[in-house]
């Protein structure tokens, strides 16, 4: 349910699940995790979804008995914000709850026109992981912030691109990511990990 490919120096892993909405089993995310530090040596990483939907986050079932707060969710996502290539979430569609903080800790979110944003914390009873409203507020401030994970908001794409949560909105992903990877792949990896660690926030 987790699948990875590999072309040259780009790796891309999917989350494929798509009859249960790509939601994430706690399998499937120590896969997604051990996916990603295997990649270490991938000059672009790429994370997307099957189907029509990236991922309706945490598996239900599995919430219920603990998943919404276990530790892996923040593996997964400290796993990607340590990845030295450039890496990019490619929304399928929309991503819900706890995959937001996959999404959040990619370097770039590119996304369908019909993809939401949504994170439901508030009426599900828990709190988000540490480093998700971080990121969220890095990238689109408080008060924006507090609109998604206190209000309940669900963010059309358009919205989310006019907040800075979601950097282009294309209707062929591929192609999008074929305008945005040429420079990195033809690069060193010194190179790659140097810029990046230049544009972090302090």
């Amino acid at each position: 349910m987790i699948t990875t490919t590999r072309t040259g120096d780009r790796t891309t892993i999917t989350i494929d699940r798509p009859d249960k909405a790509n939601a994430l089993s706690r399998e499937m995310l120590v896969a997604l995790r051990d996916a990603v530090i295997d990649a270490a040596d991938a000059k672009v990483l790429v994370i997307t979804g099957t189907g029509k939907v990236f991922s309706a986050g945490a598996d239900l079932r599995e919430a219920a008995e603990g998943l919404a707060v276990d530790t892996v969710w923040e593996e997964v996502s400290g796993a990607i914000a340590a990845h030295t290539g450039l890496t990019i979430a490619a929304l399928n569609g929309t991503s819900a709850g706890g995959s937001l903080g996959i999404i959040l800790a990619c370097d770039m979110r590119i996304a369908v026109p019909t993809a939401k944003v949504f994170y439901p914390v508030m009426k599900l009873g828990f709190l988000p992981q540490p480093s998700d409203p971080m990121r969220m507020r890095a990238l689109i401030g408080p008060a924006r912030t507090k609109m998604i994970l206190m209000g309940g908001q669900k963010i059309p794409a358009d919205q989310a691109y006019d907040f800075g949560l979601i950097d282009v909105i294309t209707d062929d992903l591929e192609a999008t990511i074929g305008t945005l990877t040429p420079d990195v792949l033809a690069a060193t990896r010194d190179h790659i990990s140097g810029i990046k660690s230049l544009c972090q926030t302090p």
